[in-house]
């Protein structure tokens, strides 16, 4: 399989259309700029501008959420960082369910279910660790309600315990509660890292599919 590369952002900013209308923004810039009354209000106009298209620009990075996906692994890529899995690493993938009387509603999550834990805790930063768990809150809250545990969801999310890994190794701080966070999404789930579907170019199961078949060309465990 050949490495891909997806983005939920649909502007290209080096595509021709974008390098236009860059250059029809700087040709407007001069024009207000020389026919300004005085160099003071040239000099805000030119600021103003600058900021407005600034501000603009970091919104827009700050939205893009972008995936690479190689023949060894599945990359996501935030604004502050991101985080990476192997695809020997993934055992299953799929649209998050919620059951209500007897019946199963699709979620606007897709859950990945990994074999070990250590590999993806270890590459992730703080910041992530962090916006992962203030990010996926509302849906460890549905998992918690639909195995009425509500009155234990303060702790369950707060849950920051020492977390041992499947190798041994003990986890302490953001990691720990990373890990907490998982094996809780697990066991309401049957996934442990999630991706929202608003971050994606196209539709859950079309996402789903392509991250299958790139799962079932990978390599095996050695």
């Amino acid at each position: 399989m050949k490495t891909l590369h997806l983005s939920n952002q649909p502007l290209n900013l080096n595509s021709p259309v974008m390098k236009l209308m860059m250059w029809l923004f700087i040709i407007v810039l001069l024009f207000l700029i020389m026919y300004s009354p005085g160099w003071q209000q040239a000099v805000l106009t030119a600021i103003t501008v600058l900021s407005i298209l600034g501000f603009g620009y970091l919104m827009i990075k700050k939205a893009t959420v972008s995936y690479t996906l190689t023949p060894f692994h599945f990359q996501q890529h935030l604004f502050k960082g991101g985080w990476v899995v192997k695809w020997n690493n993934i055992s299953d993938i799929g649209i998050c369910q919620y059951d209500q009387d007897g019946w199963q509603y699709p979620l606007p999550w897709i859950g990945f279910k990994l074999k070990h834990y250590t590999p993806y805790l270890m590459s992730i930063c703080p910041r992530i660790a962090t916006e992962l768990l203030l990010s996926q809150r509302a849906l460890l809250y549905l998992g918690a309600k639909q195995h009425q545990k509500e009155i234990q969801f303060e702790d369950i999310v707060l849950d920051a315990k020492p977390f041992r890994s499947s190798n041994g190794e003990v986890l302490y701080g953001l990691q720990a509660m990373l890990a907490n966070r998982m094996k809780y999404q697990r066991s309401y789930y049957g996934y442990d890292v999630f991706i929202s579907t608003r971050d994606l170019d196209r539709s859950p199961e079309e996402f789903v599919g392509l991250i299958r078949r790139y799962l079932a060309a990978a390599e095996p465990d050695e």
